[in-house]
């Protein structure tokens, strides 16, 4: 893909200057007949935040308010920024800016459709955790009772609900690069197996069979993208393997 050069203009007095960093930021407007470009933005770590997002919303409120990208909590919870980060799929909010890099290159998250900047298209992502009906499904007997568990099977919940679906791992994966129309994808499967852990649910033999596919479930080839790059320290490639032993012994 053709990249044009930007137009701002760069400092270089600046840069052996430890209080200032320099965002080099993918840029792409469906509205301009135009290919994608990179933007340069001077950050001073005078006045900046300590991370990633705080140094994007400084270049968005101080030098370009067309500058696009999604963010909420600022504290690692609610996955909307999640961009691709000097090569590596994360959150902006928990990547800090004190790095030995002057240049630090943002990307959107690679392989995904992209609707402005550093937004990509969730669409189909959400609609395949849909289809894993992210839920807790009992009996109609038992729909006004309360749910106990025990610690022991709550604890079969740690490193599953942890998940917020920041698609992080996901598009890290080059299974789901090439197979995203089939493969669920790391993080999906991340989230079936949360569900079927939960000693609390009637359909776990349902489920797995509903993962009991070639494309689905087994298109995953332990290539382990998925658990280098999460940013919540999870690991994705432990709970698909899982996955594929209880299918094995259904």
């Amino acid at each position: 893909m053709f990249l044009q050069k930007s137009s701002n203009k760069v400092n270089l007095f600046n840069f052996k200057n430890n209080l200032q960093k320099y965002l080099r930021v993918y840029r792409w407007n469906p509205l301009l007949n135009k290919q994608p470009w990179f933007n340069i933005y001077p950050i001073s770590l005078n006045n900046c935040g300590p991370m990633i997002l705080d140094a994007l919303i400084q270049a968005k409120d101080l030098q370009d308010s067309t500058l696009t990208f999604r963010r909420s909590c600022r504290e690692g919870i609610c996955g909307s920024c999640s961009m691709n980060i000097n090569g590596v799929n994360t959150l902006a909010c928990l990547k800090s800016l004190n790095t030995n890099e002057i240049f630090i290159t943002i990307y959107p998250l690679p392989h995904m459709y992209i609707i402005k900047d550093l937004v990509p298209d969730l669409t189909h992502f959400y609609a395949q955790y849909k289809m894993i009906k992210p839920w807790l499904i009992r009996d109609n007997i038992s729909i006004k009772k309360e749910h106990l568990q025990s610690k022991s099977d709550r604890g079969e919940l740690d490193g599953l609900y942890e998940c917020i679906l920041c698609a992080c791992c996901s598009a890290s994966c080059p299974s789901y690069w090439w197979n995203h129309d089939k493969y669920l994808g790391p993080a999906i499967l991340l989230q079936a197996y949360r569900w079927i852990s939960d000693s609390r649910d009637f359909e776990t033999n349902k489920r797995l069979n509903f993962l009991n596919h070639k494309m689905r479930l087994f298109r995953c080839h332990t290539i382990m993208n998925c658990s280098k790059t999460c940013p919540k320290f999870l690991n994705p490639g432990k709970a698909i393997a899982s996955i594929k032993y209880k299918v094995s012994i259904l």
